[in-house]
């Protein structure tokens, strides 16, 4: 194989040429996601829209904890869309784990009322491209009105094949 660039010495491990030059002084990453989960059993927890509201605000601030800014966040009483850029020290179960455990143990302490509230066991991940920020952040800003027609395991069923992701059905939900 051909690797243009520095030439690294067998004997001695060091680089020859103008390192100045051909050397990347950093890592950079731009990965953006689209995450969607629910509550356990889809039970509508969230059906108050100013508790939908802080819960959202609460995981946008888990995400930004998690060096992976949440562009968006939003959904319905029983579920969540998540639109970030995923930090390139941050692995995706990482980030959708600890935005999940905290977020619920948030939702027991502060919300008195949703103390038997759980998110589902699994989620879905979709990587998406630049282009496509401003067509998944309208989608997610328009739940409400896209749910009037649609539940939220057909919503997810047509994610799953739009990105060719084969599943058992039988495990998909809890």
């Amino acid at each position: 194989m051909c690797y243009p660039g520095k030439i690294i010495s067998p004997s001695r491990g060091s680089l020859k040429g103008n390192d100045k030059d051909r050397s990347m002084a950093q890592s950079l990453s731009k990965i953006l996601l689209h995450i969607i989960f629910s509550t356990k059993d889809r039970y509508p927890f969230l059906k108050d829209p100013e508790t939908r509201s802080r819960v959202h605000a609460y995981m946008a601030g888990i995400c930004q904890q998690q060096n992976s800014p949440a562009l968006l966040i939003g959904g319905l009483a029983d579920h969540v869309h998540l639109l970030c850029q995923l930090s390139r020290t941050c692995c995706m179960a990482d980030l959708v784990k600890e935005t999940k455990r905290s977020s619920s143990l948030w939702i027991e302490e502060k919300e008195g009322m949703l103390e038997k509230f759980a998110w589902q066991g699994g989620y879905g991940a979709f990587s998406i491209g630049q282009s496509q920020v401003d067509e998944v952040s309208r989608y997610i800003s328009c739940q409400e009105a896209h749910h009037h027609h649609l539940s939220f395991q057909d919503e997810y069923r047509q994610f799953l094949s739009r990105y060719k992701i084969e599943y058992d059905e039988s495990y998909v939900w809890d």
